[in-house]
């Protein structure tokens, strides 16, 4: 089976939600900058993420794999070669001359400005390997131009990444259906559905659902994806949710409240992230969720607590 390498990158205030999403967007561990998997996922999935590799061909020598490469057919294609760094911490210099050494090699035209094709060169486990290479764009930066916002609402760098770990490995995360029942302006529904997420969102309050509508409507969504509703009330089934259980950072919600929604949650949900501003395991427990994961995000003082439970 193929393998793919990424590169990624985040804060170190990030680093924990950086981990949990990767670890369950890829399942595998992540190394110092990069991880390797199955998943064929386009990098610009997550916030986090650089720059996929395909692992196609590979030497125990740059030779060996240099030997290979007069054989790739580049289809007439123009191309760039990028070396990404994994076991061995290159310098500059090391990097773009691995990147001359393997372009030299290939039968084509080299354009280093806009190239047809994107070729990537690295060292891992002890070997040179070779492959396409895709780089990502960070799509969530257009997402922060909504009409409407909360000032305490979900960063959408955050948001996406939230997305990510309710609904999935990449292989199984299209098949999700997916709920935000407190859906607020609709930060977290716009991340998801830029990736093709099966997702619904309600909201109790009036003015937030109207404002979640004008926001997707304004990226080009349907505005009956969000509804006026308690999601206490709620019916139906769901793989996961996503809820962010404080409305809001100057009201934090009685324990007994709190225990309501969460077993609301359990009801309609097999899988939930729950993100509060304060570590609530003993009212996870007993609405009857199980702990799965969890990770903290911290913002100068500010702490978030993002809990994936089942």
């Amino acid at each position: 089976m193929t393998r793919y390498l990424y590169s990624y990158s985040c804060h170190e205030e990030e680093l924990e939600l950086c981990r949990l999403e990767l670890s369950r967007l890829l399942e595998a561990s992540l190394s110092d900058g990069f991880v390797v998997s199955e998943h064929n996922v386009h990098p610009s999935r997550s916030p986090f993420l650089k720059r996929r590799l395909e692992l196609s061909l590979s030497g125990e020598t740059l030779p060996e794999l240099l030997e290979q490469l007069p054989l790739v057919d580049l289809n007439g294609a123009t191309f760039k070669v990028l070396c990404t760094v994994a076991d061995s911490p290159y310098s500059y210099e090391e990097q773009r001359g691995l990147e001359r050494s393997v372009g030299a090699s290939l039968i084509g035209v080299a354009d280093m400005r806009q190239p047809e094709r994107l070729l990537g060169v690295t060292f891992w486990q002890q070997r040179y390997w070779f492959g396409d290479c895709v780089e990502a764009s960070a799509i969530w930066l257009a997402h922060r131009q909504k009409p409407q916002n909360y000032s305490t609402a979900l960063g959408t760098r955050v948001a996406r990444a939230i997305v990510n770990i309710a609904s999935g490995p990449a292989g199984e995360a299209l098949k999700a259906k997916v709920i935000d029942p407190c859906c607020g302006m609709g930060t977290v529904l716009i991340e998801a559905l830029s990736m093709g997420i099966d997702i619904r969102g309600v909201d109790r309050n009036p003015l937030a659902v109207r404002g979640a509508r004008v926001n997707l409507a304004h990226f080009g969504y349907s505005k009956e994806l969000v509804a006026l509703g308690d999601m206490r009330e709620l019916e139906g089934h769901y793989d996961a949710a996503i809820v962010d259980l404080p409305y809001n950072l100057c009201s934090v919600l009685p324990i007994g409240e709190q225990l309501d929604m969460l077993e609301s949650v359990r009801r309609i949900a097999d899988l939930a992230v729950i993100v509060t501003t304060e570590p609530i395991e003993t009212q996870l427990s007993a609405s009857g969720f199980s702990l799965v994961d969890r990770c903290e995000l911290h913002k100068g003082a500010f702490t978030r607590f993002i809990t994936l439970v089942k």
